[in-house]
């Protein structure tokens, strides 16, 4: 249970309402900043204007999953004005307090760096990203049906990268009967490429195995996918971006090109983002018992 902990919300999508639900039933303290059009209401919830002296005695701050911006500014969809992560609302917070956030920017690393402020990147966790790779393969394989003219059975698609994602869907994309190469750099990698009954290839040497590629999927935040790669690829193939922003596509070339490019970051938040966010919620709510068990406050 989470009974007398002050959390704190700022900003967010429709995943943080699953956040804010999982933290009311355990019955949370709960402040909500930058909620003013939130139409739900929530045991325990209040909506706040944001002042330093919320801040004094919040146990948790949550951040959507992009954090704060460089400018300070936190994306939030329930909200008609901008919230901006001001420095006086990280000095007032307790030196307990953890904020926890999908991924951070330098400037929310260095604000709490500065005031000695536990962060924790969800996104850096093997269990959350795992759970993710569920609506993010989901998502691009939607995104390959609606954007082709082929079925998934039988195309020859290319997948870069054998992370969670990769491997997810270079599984989920066999499972469905493609034809499915993978690209990596690691030895161990290419191995268990081998051993999933897939092509392995390593990414120095893409151009050799992308001449007949239906669907490109890119799951590397890294320029992988150049202009002398994509001049390669057959005029019909389709790209799907799935790194974080601006992803590892030459976007520029492929429109002169006239190949379709799509860049598809963050598709747990837009194709499930229930799941998405009762999987954050899960994991966000049991590392704050955990967090308060090591204090003794359990």
């Amino acid at each position: 249970m989470l009974t007398g902990c002050h959390i704190a919300f700022i900003g967010g999508d429709a995943r943080q309402i699953e956040v804010i639900k999982k933290c009311s039933e355990l019955d949370a303290t709960i402040s909500l900043i930058g909620f003013n059009q939130l139409e739900s209401q929530f045991p325990g919830a209040t909506k706040v204007d944001p002042a330093p002296e919320i801040f004094e005695d919040v146990d948790a701050l949550i951040l959507p999953i992009v954090g704060a911006h460089a400018d300070g500014i936190v994306e939030s969809v329930f909200s008609d004005q901008t919230i901006i992560l001001k420095e006086d609302w990280i000095k007032t917070l307790p030196e307990h307090c953890v904020i926890y956030t999908g991924m951070a920017t330098p400037y929310l690393e260095q604000l709490t760096s500065k005031y000695n402020i536990k962060l924790v990147r969800l996104l850096d966790r093997d269990d959350v990203a795992i759970y993710n790779s569920i609506p993010t393969v989901e998502g691009a394989l939607m995104m390959a049906i609606q954007n082709t003219d082929i079925t998934l059975h039988g195309s020859k698609c290319v997948v870069l990268g054998l992370g969670r994602v990769g491997m997810s869907l270079a599984r989920a994309l066999h499972a469905l009967g493609a034809k499915v190469l993978v690209g990596a750099r690691k030895p161990e990698h290419l191995a268990r490429i081998y051993e999933m009954g897939l092509t392995p290839f390593h990414i120095q040497d893409i151009k050799q195995y992308i001449h007949h590629c239906d669907i490109l999927f890119n799951t590397i935040p890294a320029k992988v996918v150049p202009a002398e790669v994509i001049v390669r690829l057959p005029s019909h193939t389709l790209i799907i971006d799935l790194a974080s922003k601006p992803g590892g596509v030459d976007f520029r070339f492929a429109e002169k090109r006239g190949i379709k490019a799509l860049l598809a970051p963050s598709l747990p938040g837009i194709v499930a983002p229930k799941t998405a966010g009762r999987i954050l919620a899960n994991v966000i709510t049991q590392l704050m018992i955990e967090e308060r068990q090591s204090r003794g406050e359990e």
